[in-house]
């Protein structure tokens, strides 16, 4: 498979991050944002000024190869060639429209080029504005096709931060401040982590124990109410958590023999991100609901929920009002950046690349960083990876601070890396499925010196 030529260049600092501009700005918003949104300290952020590819500059002129994708959504690079030249165009003809009254054009066609990748045959679409927002979809979908409230959901699972998407994702952090407010039908069931077995789970065989646990979830007297159940079916910010071979097939035979939907929250894992265009193919699955986004248009916000036409006609006809609905759906330059990137996973073959090229990668960081003590898991499908840091082996015990002196020492390398999983302690690698091997190479280099030199 041939080397994308698109902006793979290696970091270039010309000061130590962040710099005086970066520290300025960070100043500056400090005194006009809430304190809870964005982390700032002596060592961080840096602030974001141009991107192309694989790289991103800062407002202090050091180029950075991230490795994050921009939470994963420049799945064909960043500021794509085709992707820019489309909002270009389409920002000379329509910026708006009124999605759900008078729609764009563009609204039918990116429906139509999500179809086609669909794993669900003939299905029907919802467009949102973000992937919580597709998750509210497909828990009121759920609602209306089953006449239930109740939903089943993981242990580690993030689904996003709205109300409905909140009462299924799974951090005290996120949901104790509002948990008085959330919807009390939510039973959550452990997910099957190979490397942590949750408590409850049989460690010999976490794969069946989990949907085990899920059967007597639905026989508990809660159980009557549930209708659905959600699951990632590869954990992103719960550590990238790729579960064992054989969970995901068996909780589908097991909503289908009780009767329920299973939703695949695919917002993160989604249009190539794992070697396959759904991660729920690995598994031979159709789901009846799907969640996308991030990578959906590669740049706008733009999301959607997709199921198949038997469920999603539990949504009523609309009569002039739609009940779910936002000001901003179907917006033609999102629209217009999706087409095109689902044009542009398609001609660079992306998701044979992710396939290929993180297979690869995936083998090459297990034997590199696996002779370091502090690595105690190498795990990921295609171009999704955690490198899960501990104290010890023996004992699992997640290292966060070890994982906090990574990202930011990483950073100042030229290397953008984020930290995830429930303790924090999981580098989490998805970067654009552009990146070139080299990168790849050299991004495993650095890792194996910064993992020897920070956690001796």
């Amino acid at each position: 498979m041939s080397e994308p030529t698109d902006w793979n260049q290696p970091p270039h600092m010309q000061v130590p991050p962040p710099g005086p501009r970066s520290r300025r700005l960070a100043a500056r918003l400090a005194g006009v944002e809430s304190r809870n949104v964005t982390y700032l300290a002596d060592d961080f952020p840096i602030f974001w000024e141009k991107s192309r590819g694989s790289n991103v500059w800062d407002a202090d002129g050091n180029r950075y190869v991230d490795l994050t994708g921009g939470f994963g959504v420049a799945v064909a690079g960043h500021r794509n060639r085709r992707v820019m030249q489309a909002i270009r165009r389409q920002i000379g003809h329509l910026p708006h429209a009124m999605g759900d009254v008078h729609p764009p054009t563009l609204k039918v066609k990116l429906l139509e080029a999500l179809a086609a990748v669909s794993p669900i045959p003939d299905p029907r679409i919802v467009l949102t504005c973000s992937g919580a927002e597709a998750v509210e979809v497909a828990l009121k979908t759920a609602r209306l096709a089953t006449g239930k409230p109740g939903v089943i959901a993981f242990g580690g699972a993030y689904h996003g931060l709205t109300y409905g998407a909140l009462s299924t994702t799974d951090r005290d952090l996120f949901r104790d401040p509002f948990v008085d407010q959330l919807n009390p039908h939510v039973l959550r069931a452990p997910y099957p982590n190979p490397y942590r077995p949750p408590a409850g789970l049989e460690e010999d065989d976490v794969s069946a124990s989990a949907v085990a646990h899920v059967g007597t979830l639905l026989d508990s007297e809660e159980g009557a109410a549930v209708g659905a159940v959600i699951v990632e079916p590869i954990q992103g910010r719960g550590g990238d958590v790729v579960p064992p071979p054989g969970f995901l097939a068996n909780l589908a035979n097991l909503c289908r023999d009780r009767s329920l939907l299973l939703i695949a929250d695919e917002v993160y894992t989604g249009l190539g991100r794992t070697g396959r265009w759904f991660a729920c193919q690995h598994a031979g699955v159709v789901p009846d609901l799907v969640c996308i986004g991030k990578a959906l248009s590669g740049t706008l916000p733009i999301a959607a929920c997709v199921g198949s036409q038997e469920v999603m006609d539990a949504w009523p006809a609309s009569e002039g009002e739609a009940i779910h609905t936002s000001t901003f759906l179907g917006n033609p330059l999102a629209c217009a950046a999706g087409v095109a990137s689902l044009g542009e996973i398609r001609r660079h073959r992306l998701v044979e690349r992710s396939a290929d090229e993180g297979g690869r990668w995936i083998g090459e960081l297990r034997e590199t960083l696996g002779r370091h003590p502090a690595v105690g898991d190498v795990r990921g499908r295609g171009l999704m990876i955690g490198i899960d840091l501990v104290r010890d082996r023996q004992s699992r015990e997640p290292d966060r601070d070890l994982a906090g002196r990574v990202v930011t020492e990483a950073l100042q390398r030229g290397w953008i890396i984020l930290a995830g999983g429930p303790a924090g302690n999981v580098i989490s690698l998805s970067p654009p499925l552009t990146l070139s091997r080299a990168l790849m190479q050299a991004s495993t280099r650095m890792l194996d010196d910064l993992i020897g030199e920070t956690s001796t």
